[in-house]
């Protein structure tokens, strides 16, 4: 069992990882409310911007994601231990990344066109070419993706954490500040009303081009924190001599997995491009449930899988495996502890969430259903984080690679069964779909992980998740009465009057819901508390001493 002082030290690392990334996706639902209010969550406008602004994000994580993400945090804990602190490493590996990310971002402008037809086949004429002029607008950002994600696995492998959680405000402030002057301009469209050919260049440039701006400015703000680890940037494309064959090996089995993925996702885009249209949830719908959906995951699961993950690599290298199943227990464990109230919560406030989107009570039980769905896969979707991020640390990218190809696998016949419904239904299908094969991924990562390590704790897991379920449920009973109260399940209702009653009805309904969570946590007495109390009460006796 970990020490209480490392608990503590756990628990403060997190919450100040979370509070950034709590700030940053506060201002992330801002933007996704105006630019749903703006341009409308349902119909032509609204898709064809979510396809265009996901497409450098997705090209990204096919190029570059897995390598920084799993790989090079292992890789520069390695090289800090030589006389230069890794700065020849560092400076190899940024060079050949940007130089990467500056060819492929040019490649994919120039094909456009073609990249928005393989997303999303369904749209006409006039749909797909407003999709392709937002798209040469948007792709710039592949190459500040790229520049944010090395640049804070940098700072993150040598343990300042900050700067990499905060930055993603400025580039929500950067966009927020784009909506108010593109509504200024011209107007806000929040039923979707808007035809593709009413789309002038500017009003493109304004929307797209202040959406990349926010990207760029996420990303160069983190050169300001170089100083503190004392390196600087020289370009260097000698790149023989500090270990990049390593990487480049481990990079393959990644990049194979997230081709697998990227694979899935489009056979996703495609089903869901052909609910385009008025009133049915399509692709901007599922995307701003999925933002929802990633809401605790974003600031719970990988603010404290982030802490524990320097430390597991640590362990991984010394060959500690006693200690590295300590620190996947007390992971699953302590994130689990929060991502079920989370969930309740969540499935509780579905309906009026959905309307704060859209602004109309029939489209928000749309939406509302997504979120419900996509919900269903919450906590083993943050489970697979900590087992995937276990794999990382170990230096294993294979094992990964094919519990993701049984996840592609059956989550594209799932979703390509989901054609088979009314188009209204469609929505809500492929983020049930989700749910379904993620859940199995993550058993059958657990699996894997457990036999690689030659056991885990699984009796305590399994204790604790009972605990946390059993006590969910009557929070949730609790908070779906308390939301049934208030009108917050029926179009007609009280919550959904306006955007000030959707949000007192969801602080109300998460308050109630989390209070009879954590009651009954205390009544059953779950350890895992410590992780959450323990820097409050370290606070509460130095005020107290004082």
């Amino acid at each position: 069992m970990a020490k209480p002082a490392s608990i503590a030290g756990i628990g403060r690392a997190s919450a100040f990882l979370a509070s950034g990334t709590m700030v940053s996706r506060v201002l992330g639902f801002i933007k996704a409310i105006l630019i749903a209010r703006t341009i409308g969550q349902v119909g032509v406008s609204g898709d064809a911007f979510a396809t265009a602004n996901i497409l450098p994000n997705t090209i990204f994580t096919i190029i570059a994601g897995g390598v920084l993400s799993a790989i090079l945090v292992p890789q520069i804990v390695k090289a800090t231990v030589h006389a230069d602190r890794g700065a020849a490493y560092i400076n190899k590996l940024l060079t050949i990344t940007l130089s990467v990310l500056a060819a492929t971002t040019l490649v994919a402008m120039a094909a456009a066109p073609l990249l928005i037809k393989l997303w999303a086949s369904s749209y006409g004429p006039e749909q797909a070419a407003l999709a392709t002029v937002f798209a040469l607008w948007c792709l710039p950002q592949l190459f500040f993706y790229g520049l944010y994600s090395m640049l804070g696995e940098i700072l993150n492998a040598h343990k300042i954490f900050g700067p990499f959680t905060w930055s993603p405000a400025l580039n929500n402030v950067v966009a927020i500040a784009g909506l108010f002057v593109f509504i200024g301009m011209f107007g806000a469209d929040s039923q979707g009303l808007r035809t593709a050919s009413e789309w002038s260049p500017m009003m493109v440039a304004v929307l797209a081009g202040s959406a990349t701006l926010g990207v760029a400015a996420q990303a160069l703000i983190l050169f300001r924190y170089w100083k503190v680890l004392g390196l600087r940037f020289r370009p260097d494309f000698a790149w023989r001599g500090v270990g990049l064959a390593e990487t480049g090996k481990l990079a393959g089995w990644s990049f194979a997995m997230i081709m697998v993925t990227t694979a899935a996702g489009i056979v996703q885009s495609r089903v869901v491009s052909a609910a385009s249209g008025p009133d049915n949830p399509s692709i901007f719908a599922l995307q701003n449930a999925w933002l929802i959906f990633m809401l605790p995951h974003s600031v719970l699961a990988v603010s404290l899988t982030t802490a524990y993950f320097t430390r597991m690599a640590e362990h991984a290298r010394a060959l500690d495996y006693d200690k590295l199943k300590l620190d996947v227990s007390a992971a699953l464990r302590n994130v689990s502890l929060m991502i079920v109230a989370s969930a309740a919560i969540l499935f509780t406030v579905a309906f009026p969430f959905g309307f704060l989107f859209t602004g109309s009570p029939s489209q928000a039980i749309g939406i509302g259903f997504v979120i419900i769905a996509f919900v269903v896969g919450l906590v083993p979707f943050c489970f697979l984080f900590v087992l995937q991020r276990t794999f990382y640390a170990l230096g294993d990218t294979r094992t990964p690679f094919f519990f993701t190809v049984f996840q592609a696998v059956l989550f594209s016949v799932l979703a390509a069964g989901c054609l088979l419904l009314d188009k209204s239904l469609i929505g809500f299908g492929v983020a049930l779909a989700t749910s379904i094969a993620g859940t199995a991924q993550a058993f059958v990562a657990f699996f894997l992980l457990r036999r690689r390590l030659r056991g885990l704790d699984v009796q305590q897991i399994v204790n604790s998740m009972a605990i946390f379920t059993f006590s969910a449920i009557p929070a949730t009973i609790v908070g779906v009465v308390s939301m049934l109260l208030m009108g917050g399940m029926n179009t007609g209702g009280w919550a959904f009057s306006s955007p000030i009653t959707a949000i007192i009805s969801m602080i109300v309904a998460t308050g109630v819901t989390g209070g009879v969570y954590l009651l009954f946590l205390w009544v059953l007495r779950a350890r895992e508390l410590a992780t959450i109390t323990a820097p409050f009460a370290k606070i509460f006796n130095r005020l107290r001493r004082s």
